[in-house]
């Protein structure tokens, strides 16, 4: 089966296969939550190759258990290689069983006396602080995150009129954060669950600002999922709420408009819409370049540091590596406010090297990363495929390193 796919590119691969199983393209194409145009495009390779989420969809609906026989000669992971699908599995973390009560709870009464919803919002702000500031910060929001729903919940069911409005705006903004706590560390269903609550608690804020910052997070998750089409839809009516808007609103939404921007165009580039994807970014560099210097979103950290790590993504994203590469190098670190997002862009520089084969420097940018911000790599399923790799096939120069590092991981070597 293998020589029959060697030196085909991806889309005749995932062709080949679909053919091999009997699948017709819709029905293919319905397993992986995308559309039969879509399918189509990737098989005549017209779209760049699926990134790796909707590759191991794809291996599975095709019963694949080796994600890098999709791959083929447009992509950098090479024949050699092997992309196991258990390696893909969910990285438990200690702070989800509480969490999981937290949101499920029936929470049949509720305590007595008044709710000081403006002392809420402060500690939902303090905790997204601790999100960007912390080394561990899964760990160490996880340990508020529980209390924090459980309250925001109580005052939605205690208050009235407009504390009842400001109630809401701070549980769809608890629940943004616990959305970026529980992602590749809880079940699928949690996940919507917190994105679908996020969404109803703004409906109820009615402020366009909330609205539009739940959509973000919905978009999120949709992404995450495979579905990238209704993910761009979502975040494009959000700021097509915010546009008319943009002159005379608060700084926050000017964030926000620009922080849907850059989703926009993250979800483009891994859809392979190379020009959308850049499109996108220009407008979000536009808006960022209208804030106040300096200003980062509380919690989409929308910047203009923020705008240069998301086109280092994006490079890597469109299989542009070299670009990806040089991107990285024009940004100093210390521009960027929050460990999590620089953490990130040195992972993404590490994936850079990792698409070329350079298991070697991957590994020095993913070492660098760990120490700015340890959750960062450890949750991250790409960081820990590149850890992975450069124990596999590093060679015997970065061998030990490879393994120590690994082991940090607790990953098996």
């Amino acid at each position: 089966m293998v020589d029959d796919l060697a030196g085909k590119p991806t889309g005749e691969r995932i062709k080949i296969l679909r053919e091999r199983k009997g699948l017709s393209r819709p029905t293919l194409a319905g397993l992986v939550g995308m559309s039969a145009s879509w399918l189509k495009d990737v098989e005549r390779g017209r779209l760049l190759p699926p990134r790796l989420p909707n590759l191991v969809k794809l291996a599975e609906a095709l019963g694949v258990g080796d994600v890098a026989l999709l791959a083929g000669t447009d992509m950098h992971i090479g024949d050699a290689a092997s992309i196991p699908m258990a390696s893909f599995a969910r990285i438990p973390h200690e702070a989800v069983p509480a969490i999981r009560d937290a949101i499920r709870a029936p929470l049949l009464t509720v305590p007595a006396g008044p709710v000081d919803v403006p002392a809420l919002a402060s500690r939902t702000a303090h905790a997204w602080r601790l999100w960007h500031g912390s080394v561990k910060h899964r760990t160490d929001v996880g340990r508020v995150l529980p209390a924090l729903i459980r309250e925001a919940r109580f005052a939605v069911r205690v208050t009235e009129v407009d504390d009842h409005r400001d109630a809401n705006a701070v549980l769809a903004d608890v629940y943004a954060l616990a959305q970026h706590e529980i992602v590749w560390a809880s079940e699928a269903e949690l996940i919507w669950v917190v994105a679908d609550r996020s969404m109803s608690a703004a409906h109820d804020a009615d402020r366009p600002v909330t609205l539009a910052g739940a959509a973000w997070t919905l978009a999120i998750v949709q992404r995450s999922m495979g579905d990238l089409d209704g993910a761009i839809e979502l975040v494009s009516k959000a700021a097509g709420i915010l546009r008319p808007r943009l002159e005379d609103g608060p700084v926050e939404l000017q964030a926000m408009y620009g922080a849907l921007q850059l989703h926009a165009a993250t979800t483009s580039a891994r859809a392979g819409r190379e020009g959308d994807a850049l499109r996108y970014l220009e407008e979000g560099q536009a808006t960022a370049e209208r804030l106040p210097s300096g200003y980062h979103h509380p919690w989409t950290q929308f910047g203009t540091s923020n705008v240069a790590v998301h086109s280092v993504s994006i490079g890597a994203d469109l299989s542009k590596s070299s670009a990806a590469r040089d991107r990285a190098q024009q940004i100093d670190p210390d521009t960027i406010p929050s460990r999590e997002r620089r953490a990130r862009l040195m992972v993404e520089t590490a994936r850079s090297y990792h698409q070329r084969r350079d298991y070697s420097a991957a590994l020095d940018w993913l070492e660098r990363a760990y120490p700015v911000c340890h959750d960062s790599v450890h949750y991250s399923p790409q960081a820990r495929q590149m850890a992975s790799d450069a124990v596999d096939y590093g060679g015997p120069m970065i061998d030990r390193r490879a393994r120590v590092f690994a082991r940090m991981l607790d990953l098996p070597v």
